[in-house]
């Protein structure tokens, strides 16, 4: 009889007691011809082309488990992919995800990992098709996400042109902004504050507009995941162009206004360089009329390079190795 409460871990159950508890609590989508329990999963695509992404997540660069919940580093995970998908314009389908826990891991903490893998996914209509396994000294996820263009042109980094508008729908800043709170152990005491650090747990991104953009015509598209001025510097880059941002186009959301406040901060830099919000930002024929959903936030002209009018900014965004 245990005196305290007994805390049961991933070791206790074993490599394949863990891979069949995980398989156990994601059901498969339509697209999953055959899922968990094979060497290889088969996934559908109609279009004849498949869209792949994937990223990796380390405990302690990309999330901190004194900070995030098993379920919202789920979440995340499978949310930086999935819009790296939507980014090309297609629907995400499915992904799989290569997992190194710690024999130590609490298996309470698995199963609400593996619930925000499977929650993240059912937003666009995807599944958790496979994956692997292994032992790890702390938690690493590799997640690799594929998807349909459903008969569209993919949109890359490459098509920008001299003339056209710059777009932005979803939110910039937040996930910056809630990093900071954090890493200031600033306790955040308004709702506002408590949705940045959410944010920073979880982003939300605007997976419908990436199909959106591409049926509107968008000429280059991409997800915000390093900061805005070092995203769009690789379309400037890839296109052999230069993209200038207005700073008064952009709106500053609540959440990140107060918290720039709380710290003595500017929100804008947030904005312009903050990660992680995985946002998508467009690039737009001049006479496409753009739904409310996009944000014109800056034009393409002749040059080279990202610029902001009438600032100077020093921090362009998250670099791995910088």
């Amino acid at each position: 009889m245990c005196v305290r409460r007994c805390v049961i871990t991933v070791g206790d159950l074993g490599e394949f007691g863990v891979v069949t508890r995980i398989t156990g609590r994601l059901p498969q989508g339509a697209a999953v011809m055959l899922g968990p329990g094979d060497d290889a999963a088969m996934i559908s695509a109609p279009d004849g082309r498949v869209v792949v992404s994937t990223d990796l997540l380390l405990e302690g660069r990309h999330f901190r488990r004194d900070w995030s919940g098993g379920y919202d580093v789920g979440r995340k995970a499978a949310a930086q992919n999935l819009a790296d998908i939507a980014a090309m314009g297609a629907v995400p389908t499915s992904i799989v995800v290569g997992l190194g826990i710690p024999a130590d891991l609490p298996l309470e903490w698995l199963d609400l990992l593996t619930d925000g893998f499977g929650d993240e996914c059912a937003v666009v209509g995807a599944s958790v098709a496979g994956g692997d396994i292994t032992r790890c000294d702390r938690v690493v996820i590799g997640v690799t996400a594929l998807g349909d263009l459903g008969g569209r042109a993919p949109v890359t980094r490459s098509g920008a042109r001299a003339g056209q508008v710059v777009a932005v729908a979803g939110r910039l800043g937040y996930a910056a902004a809630g990093w900071a709170l954090l890493e200031a152990d600033a306790p955040p005491d308004s709702p506002a504050l408590l949705e940045a650090v959410a944010a920073h747990r979880r982003p939300c991104p605007p997976y419908a507009m990436g199909p959106q953009a591409a049926e509107l015509g968008a000429s280059a598209m991409l997800d915000v995941s390093d900061g805005l001025l070092q995203d769009l510097g690789h379309v400037a880059r890839a296109s052999g162009v230069r993209v200038e941002l207005d700073p008064q186009a952009f709106t500053i959301g609540e959440p990140v206004a107060l918290a720039a406040k709380e710290l003595g901060a500017d929100p804008l830099e947030w904005v312009l360089t903050g990660g992680e919000d995985h946002a998508l930002a467009a690039v737009f024929p001049p006479e496409v009329r753009l739904p409310a959903s996009w944000q014109v936030v800056g034009r393409v002209v002749e040059g080279e390079g990202v610029l902001v009018y009438g600032r100077e900014i020093g921090r362009r965004g998250w670099d791995h190795f910088r």
